[in-house]
């Protein structure tokens, strides 16, 4: 998987006229951990909805392992901020990981003893195999992220968007989660995250995207997660083309 990458092409999207992602090209190859930086209403919650069809695309084209993707597959997972789940939906952690697998499975295969072994690695890879039985609601807030992770393993993706994954979770949380994301990366997986706390970013991630609106750097985190890079990411505001400094109006994320 490593010869593998995610190629985003001229990327736009609009909400009611207004760019919230305006001309992003990006070739992102797997194998790497990177983090996507920028303040809020920089259009990274956009940016993830549109790799995987949630939004419409005005202008772009996603491609991954030289094939075009028009919304949801199996390649490509999208995990959104914790925020916005039901945590009180009736299903265990084994529960929500075979989620994944019926989503490989489609329409006509039935689950069968090889599912059942991949939901067991999953669980197994992402260390939650003692915790199966237990619902969701119970689990902490860093194995909750982490159940989904390993859904999204039982899928086969190789694409993992994370959206704020290490919000709210307390520092041994953090840990667990930042050491699981490494691992998937090493394995040749592709892990993107949008992420808050620039002090953690370079023992996290070894590549960074700074977005705002559009596309402000990207590259090794060792070569352009620098205060320039930052200030240009979190100090104006894209709009319409044009570089404004930041009035605390909200943009679409």
């Amino acid at each position: 998987m490593t010869t593998h990458h995610l190629e985003i092409k001229d990327l736009t999207v609009a909400y009611h006229r207004v760019p919230a992602v305006h001309h992003v090209s990006l070739d992102l190859q797997c194998g790497h951990c990177v983090a996507l930086l920028g303040p809020n209403g920089a259009g990274k919650t956009t940016f993830f909805k549109a790799l995987v069809g949630l939004v419409p695309k005005e202008t772009g084209a996603i491609i991954f392992g030289g094939h075009g993707k028009v919304g949801a597959d199996t390649d490509i997972a999208y995990l959104p901020q914790r925020s916005v789940i039901d945590w009180d939906f009736p299903v265990t952690a084994r529960d929500m990981v075979e989620m994944g697998r019926y989503m490989r499975l489609g329409v006509w295969r039935r689950f069968g003893k090889a599912d059942a072994q991949a939901v067991d690695d999953a669980l197994r890879t992402i260390g939650l195999t003692d915790l199966a039985e237990r619902q969701i609601s119970a689990l902490s807030g860093g194995q909750q992220q982490r159940a989904f992770l390993a859904r999204s393993l039982a899928q086969n993706a190789h694409v993992f968007l994370l959206d704020e994954p290490f919000t709210g979770l307390d520092q041994t949380a953090q840990d667990l989660l930042g050491e699981t994301i490494r691992r998937l990366a090493a394995a040749g997986n592709l892990v993107i995250a949008s992420h808050h706390d620039l002090k953690s970013v370079p023992e996290l991630f070894d590549q960074v995207v700074f977005l705002n609106g559009e596309l402000i750097a990207f590259g090794e985190t060792g070569e352009v997660f620098n205060d320039e890079n930052i200030a240009r990411t979190y100090r104006t505001h894209v709009f319409s083309g044009t570089h404004e400094h930041r009035s605390g109006l909200a943009r679409p994320t």
